[in-house]
């Protein structure tokens, strides 16, 4: 289960991205998440992922 808090997910996606996925499709794949259920909340506080560094910035 992911966080609903888009605080909270930040840093609990970027946690997970950085240290086990090599990116966002790998890991909503993995742990079985719509990338819209990432992307949507993330893009309200304006942060984006960027598949260069692997990170919402």
């Amino acid at each position: 289960m992911i966080p609903k808090d888009p605080v909270m997910l930040l840093s609990f996606i970027n946690l997970k991205l950085r240290d086990y996925y090599s990116s966002l499709d790998q890991l909503c794949e993995d742990l079985d998440v719509e990338k819209g259920t990432i992307i949507e909340p993330l893009a309200k506080i304006d942060y984006h992922y960027d598949a260069e560094k692997n990170q919402f910035v």
